[in-house]
């Protein structure tokens, strides 16, 4: 009798552990959840949760995925937010340069649709016109290689290629004009400096400071173009005999569409040495720049050795 009597009694302790156990865990599940569903919460409205950290649990465990999650979530909507800022920024900025020559050139074909004009101002009209054509095409080009560069839709191909390649290129290009400014191109490049980068895109960077140099150097200027490396960059120096740029713009001159307003009366859109900083910067590359005004200003572009 009494082993049946210790037998029930074993039988009832199991019986209420059991049920103890199960309540322990089923208010542990409860809790669990409440919290889960409090952090899921907090993520779907955009507030930041408060994450209970104690990596020795099971809770402490799943609440570090959560945070990790959410951390990655909220970087990707910060970024998406930035690419947006950036999309719209640009939207106006390019609404704003169009807004210009478009403007004129609806002005002269306006003025051009007179019947009683003289045959000389006519002429002198569609110059007028020619040149905004010319001007808006320009821009659009630009526009088109900033957006490429700020979207990260351009895929540089770099190759091993000398680094008088990628100055000969800039210099043909700004050829014609300098020689209708009389102006002296001096160029003095170390032989057997390769660098790796794309090579066209590269080109295209060297010519916009080229050409920014001889806007800015007057009439019987000169411009001293050279070539040298150091332990990891080969370095393209190019010097010009302008006005120079104050201390406290040189932090500026590479913004978009930035144009200083010493330089107003001289022809430009601020868009070449913004280009320039984002091919070279994109390829592991940076431009500096060295300047005492009035002593002219040279610009120093760092291309990674191949």
């Amino acid at each position: 009798m009494i082993w049946i009597l210790i037998i029930s009694a074993l039988v009832l302790i199991s019986a209420i552990i059991i049920l103890c156990v199960n309540i322990f865990y089923r208010r542990k599940i409860s809790a669990f959840s409440k919290e889960l569903c409090r952090i899921l919460d907090d993520m779907t409205a955009e507030k930041i949760p408060d994450f209970t950290i104690m990596e020795d649990t099971l809770d402490g465990k799943i609440n570090v995925k959560l945070k990790r999650l959410y951390e990655i979530l909220n970087g990707k909507t910060a970024q998406s937010q930035r690419d947006k800022e950036k999309m719209q920024s640009l939207v106006s900025d390019i609404s704003h340069q169009v807004k210009s020559p478009a403007a004129n050139l609806k002005l002269y074909m306006q003025i051009l649709a007179r019947q009683d004009m003289e045959e000389e101002k006519r002429r002198e009209f569609l110059e007028l016109s020619a040149a905004q054509a010319e001007k808006l095409e320009f821009l659009m080009q630009a526009l088109v290689k900033m957006s490429r560069l700020e979207t990260g839709i351009i895929s540089f191909e770099k190759e091993k290629i000398p680094v008088t390649e990628i100055i000969a290129e800039g210099l043909a290009q700004i050829a014609p004009a300098a020689e209708n400014k009389n102006i002296d191109v001096q160029v003095n490049c170390s032989d057997g400096i390769f660098v790796c980068c794309d090579k066209k895109w590269t080109s295209e960077a060297v010519f916009n400071i080229l050409d920014n140099a001889l806007k800015y150097t007057p009439q019987n200027g000169s411009i001293a173009v050279s070539a040298d490396s150091n332990e990891f960059y080969a370095q393209i120096k190019i010097k010009d005999s302008g006005a120079g740029i104050p201390e406290s713009e040189q932090a500026k001159i590479f913004g978009r569409f930035y144009r200083s307003g010493t330089v107003k009366n001289t022809e430009g859109l601020g868009i070449g040495l913004f280009l320039s900083r984002n091919i070279i910067s994109g390829q592991g590359g940076f431009i500096s720049v060295k300047s005492e005004p009035p002593h002219g200003a040279e610009f120093i572009v760092n291309i990674p050795l191949a």
